[in-house]
């Protein structure tokens, strides 16, 4: 039978920047059944379910409000405890829970590529619009602490006009997170230990983010390496949009905005590359 007859025909791409998004685009409901698989089973067989939505960022910010806030005095830049480190938390779980989640998009997911074939990307890409719902629900819970230091006078409303670029951040932030994942998920075929250094080094980039301190508490002779941090820009702004505190440095979220494509284009270039051969090393 002549090729023309086939609907589909899957061949092996050798250009590296073979990005595939036409392909992706075709099989977005699968994607979309990915993404309503992954919110169920989430907490499924959980006692408090939906709720860990809302308890996890609640105790690792009161975590940090005891230890960096009262026991190691860290400046909040006059913000409440309480929502200066919220703020800093909520994004910063978006794009770790991103990395971290699909950094191991090969190994986790070998028997399911083993037996079928369909675009690999749409796994990792699933994920992250998964941790987007979610990101979504604990912006709700921000928006509540928000409301409430509002109310009872110790805080007042400071929304920025420049609020409209916040859909910009989140965006920035999902391309961040796919690349480095993008990345790490290739490795990880090839050398499975570095699965046990992902989460560690996450948390060291945290330190090296002003999650739990402000831009203004750093020496201006280290400012440079924390800017260089192109999540830096993200966590600074979305401070600055809702608590009118923090900067807004249209240079670094130009910074932050071309490293993050340039990054996701060439994770995924390698992630494509990798999915070739990938199942004679997992």
């Amino acid at each position: 039978m002549s090729q023309e007859h086939w609907d589909t025909v899957i061949e092996p791409k050798s250009a590296l920047f073979d990005l595939k998004i036409k392909e992706l685009r075709q099989y977005k409901d699968l994607l979309s059944l990915f993404v309503r698989r992954d919110l169920v089973a989430q907490y499924k067989q959980t006692i408090l379910g939906p709720l860990w939505y809302f308890i996890q960022p609640i105790l690792t910010t009161l975590t940090y409000v005891l230890i960096f806030g009262n026991v190691a005095g860290l400046s909040t830049d006059g913000l409440p405890k309480m929502l200066f480190y919220l703020a800093g938390v909520t994004s910063w779980r978006y794009f770790s829970d991103s990395l971290t989640k699909t950094a191991d998009t090969f190994t986790k997911n070998a028997q399911i590529f083993g037996k079928v074939y369909f675009p690999r990307a749409i796994m990792p890409i699933s994920i992250t619009i998964t941790n987007l719902v979610t990101y979504g629900i604990q912006l709700i819970l921000f928006f509540a602490v928000y409301a409430y230091f509002i109310i009872s006078g110790e805080f007042q409303l400071s929304l920025q006009r420049e609020l409209a670029l916040f859909p910009v951040l989140v965006f920035i932030m999902m391309l961040l997170g796919l690349g480095f994942g993008f990345i790490l998920s290739a490795l990880t075929t090839k050398y499975r230990d570095l699965k046990f250094l992902i989460t560690f080094g996450v948390q060291l980039l945290m330190y090296g983010t002003p999650v739990i301190y402000p831009l203004s508490s750093i020496p201006e002779e280290y400012k440079v390496y924390i800017m260089a941090n192109p999540m830096t820009s993200i966590i600074e702004s979305f401070r600055y949009m809702f608590l009118g505190t923090g900067t807004l440095d249209y240079g670094q979220l130009l910074y932050s905005a071309v490293f993050a494509i340039l990054l996701f284009i060439v994770g995924l270039a390698i992630f494509n590359r990798t999915e070739k051969n990938f199942m004679d090393t997992v």
